[in-house]
């Protein structure tokens, strides 16, 4: 099975072609081996290129736990590089689980990812039950003075809530994180976000991905933020969102009402791993 290393801004994956390379059968337990950081080649997502009748390739998706979901802003960078470098052109469109996605060409080594309009309704999120999805009713900590509270809900293909904080690199994400992922107002669990605005055209995000854990860079994650933050009047419709892996920049359009992620690909190298 031979597979590449790319990562975007850190968030790492293990990528395989199966229309050059042949399919393989990838199951939860093959998923998670191939995953794994110390008996595997390890990765925070798993990412399978293959034919597409609607676009110019299909992109799918599975986090290290062996889960398949639907969307992944960095990967879909990654995977737009590689589409755009192979056909030479400076634009494409990838098939995903959660709809096709435009790519273009955003400099060496750089690519922008079009996601379309976010999904802010509560049963668009999902929500297990009918709120403002600009400020959820979760909270973390004692009641009456909770250390987190009033996360905003997003969805980007997969679903978010971001927490606002002071300094979000003093908080235990490894401890809240879990917590909220699998909270029950999530039917489908979460991804979470706890960001900082620094100005209102830069963030600094920590997240935690569903099914994944604590990533270096999460590109819906990034997304999600702005769209919480502009949401709420702290920041405006375009920042740079400053991540453990590096930096991501989001423009939520006035225009179309489309979010678009611009940063950094990495190829890391290629190997074989036994079918």
């Amino acid at each position: 099975m031979h597979y590449l290393k790319m990562n975007g801004c850190g968030n790492d994956f293990v990528v395989l072609d199966h229309r050059t390379h042949g399919a393989v059968l990838l199951d939860e337990d093959r998923v998670r081996a191939i995953s794994d950081r110390k008996s595997g080649i390890g990765c925070d997502q798993l990412i399978a290129i293959e034919p597409s009748i609607r676009a110019d390739l299909f992109m799918r998706i599975w986090n290290s736990d062996g889960g398949e979901v639907k969307a992944c802003g960095n990967a879909a960078r990654c995977v737009g590089w590689l589409g755009l470098e192979e056909s030479g052109r400076d634009a494409l469109r990838i098939e995903t689980e959660a709809g096709i996605l435009a790519i273009t060409r955003a400099g060496d080594h750089r690519v922008t990812v079009d996601f379309g309009s976010p999904l802010l309704k509560w049963e668009e999120i999902p929500l297990a039950e009918r709120m403002d999805t600009r400020r959820l009713d979760v909270k973390i900590g004692p009641i009456d003075a909770p250390i987190l509270h009033g996360p905003g809900g997003v969805n980007m293909g997969n679903p978010h809530c971001v927490f606002f904080h002071h300094d979000v690199d003093s908080l235990r994400v490894d401890l809240i994180g879990p917590l909220i992922e699998n909270h029950p107002l999530f039917p489908d669990r979460v991804n979470v976000g706890f960001a900082q605005v620094l100005a209102p055209d830069r963030i600094r995000l920590r997240v935690w991905e569903r099914g994944a854990g604590i990533t270096r860079a999460c590109g819906t994650g990034a997304c999600a933020a702005l769209v919480a933050a502009a949401r709420r009047g702290l920041a405006g419709r375009e920042a740079v969102l400053l991540m453990d892996g590096g930096e991501l920049g989001v423009h939520w359009s006035e225009a179309d009402d489309h979010v678009l992620l611009t940063g950094p690909v990495g190829v890391d190298g290629e190997g074989e791993w036994p079918r």
